[in-house]
């Protein structure tokens, strides 16, 4: 269940209380019962949770150290909401008032992390959970505004939507369905969504998205997202662009061992675009948005392309195949070079696209790169604040070596060195306009709960890409 967040004016002394502060001393002494407050005192632990029996209602005080970093300081609170999130639960907790004395005003991150920590995909379990689920955070505190709890409420339902669709099997989320997700987000939210089918794809000629397609019994589909607000303050849009591989066998190069482990959350970018898009069109942020988001499974079927042969893209240019695994670049090439026709002020493209990004830095961040017309500051300040950190790659022409073919343009696949900078080059010669490629297969999927990170599909990109439009909304 995703617990709502309310912000009150006055605590009820009826309802269970959470005191979050940076030190026992910034919490009015009225607060806390003094037996209470004598044991805290006695405690010289960092960061800790202390619960107490009221008997007519829990009373949990939480201490968060005050960091010389805010983005650390931030982290640190959605991390102990996490940790507290087991103590509720334990207790059946259903209603929670958080009163919060910190310096930072820092207790909304601390309700987030509770909120994205509480997240579970039970959809298939014959046997539910039996315990009282947390229903509502209540916020008290006069410097914390209703807009911001409001987005904050927007930000954790896109999130919750994308892990949904990470840990959907593809079974029941292939192209076709998940297609219709998207045209779903765009009623509820209020923004215009088309799909294209195979046939339009094909006179689109986007060869790549056809060509990993071929060896699929279902059809591709090209979703376009859009939000264009009448008081937009852009009239170039601002483009998602999200790589959506439902599944990926690898194709003809077929992955072995428990590699196709999880494969049904290849289409991590593609959630993050659709989502962050519908964060964005529900919070009524004033920018112009799209998304776009190429769509397929790749299996190595009767018609199943393979090493050798030549794609022609959606701009003309010729790939030969190398290994038919180098599948999601061949989608986002041709996603990209279709966002040439809005003349964007910035694309950003995300996916799961490398084990080379997840095996340089782990789940502990986002591999980005950009090419020269790009600015990547508030984006990067972005991915400070929701703790979805950019480690930038350089793009240096020497990486062009190692695409060249003999017989294409390009090849789909370098060496074994650089292999998170070579596919970006390879997307590289698919822009003409502001490019940022985030390759998020570190941290889009984790196999046991890391904090407020929850099993499976992590949902990643969603936060990062609605907290970097409101910034670009806000600046503006």
């Amino acid at each position: 269940m995703r617990p709502t967040l309310l912000k009150i004016d006055q605590p009820s002394e009826k309802i269970n209380h959470l005191i979050v502060a940076d030190s026992i001393e910034a919490i009015p002494n009225d607060r806390i019962p003094a037996k209470a407050l004598a044991f805290i005192k006695n405690d010289t632990q960092e960061n800790t949770i202390f619960s107490f029996n009221l008997y007519s209602h829990q009373l949990f005080v939480c201490i968060v150290k005050e960091s010389p970093e805010a983005h650390i300081h931030k982290e640190a609170y959605r991390k102990q909401g996490a940790l507290l999130l087991n103590k509720l639960n334990v207790l059946g907790v259903e209603e929670l008032i958080i009163e919060d004395y910190s310096t930072a005003n820092y207790a909304l991150f601390l309700a987030e992390g509770i909120a994205l920590a509480n997240y579970s995909f039970d959809k298939y379990k014959t046997e539910k959970k039996k315990h009282k689920e947390l229903k509502t955070l209540f916020i008290y505190n006069d410097k914390i505004s209703s807009l911001a709890i409001e987005r904050m409420n927007i930000c954790i339902e896109a999130t919750y939507w994308s892990r949904d669709l990470l840990n959907e099997p593809q079974s029941t989320l292939n192209a076709l369905s998940m297609a219709k997700e998207f045209e779903k987000m765009g009623k509820e939210a209020g923004a215009k969504v088309e799909v294209l089918n195979k046939r339009k794809i094909e006179s689109l000629k986007m060869g790549g998205l056809l060509t990993v397609n071929k060896g699929s019994i279902i059809p591709p589909t090209f979703t376009i997202m859009e939000w264009k607000p009448k008081d937009a303050i852009n009239e170039k849009p601002y483009v998602f662009v999200g790589k959506g591989v439902v599944f990926d066998t690898g194709g003809v190069n077929i992955k072995t061992g428990d590699f196709m482990t999880n494969m049904q959350m290849d289409m991590g970018g593609g959630a993050a675009a659709a989502t962050a898009l519908y964060a964005i069109a529900k919070a009524k942020l004033p920018i112009y948005v799209i998304a776009l988001i190429p769509a397929t499974d790749n299996r190595p079927g009767q018609e199943a392309y393979t090493p050798g042969d030549i794609i022609t893209m959606h701009n003309g240019k010729t790939v030969e195949v190398i290994n038919t695994d180098a599948e999601g670049r061949l989608l986002l090439a041709d996603a990209l070079s279709y966002a040439q026709t809005y003349s964007p002020t910035l694309v950003i493209d995300l996916a799961t696209l490398t084990g080379a990004a997840a095996r340089a830095i782990g789940k502990y961040g986002i591999v980005a790169m950009k090419n020269a017309k790009a600015k990547i500051e508030l984006l990067n300040q972005s991915s400070l604040n929701v703790y979805e950190r950019l480690v930038e790659f350089p793009l240096w022409e020497e990486y062009d070596e190692l695409i060249k073919s003999n017989t294409a343009d390009i090849k789909n696949l370098g060496s074994a060195e650089g292999g998170a900078i070579t596919a970006g080059k390879f997307l590289e010669h698919f822009v003409d306009y502001p490019w940022i490629h985030l390759d998020i297969a570190g941290p889009a999927i984790v196999s046991s709960n890391d904090a407020y990170r929850t099993v499976g599909g992590t949902g990643v990109g969603t936060r990062l890409l609605f907290d970097f439009i409101t910034s670009v909304a806000e600046q503006q």
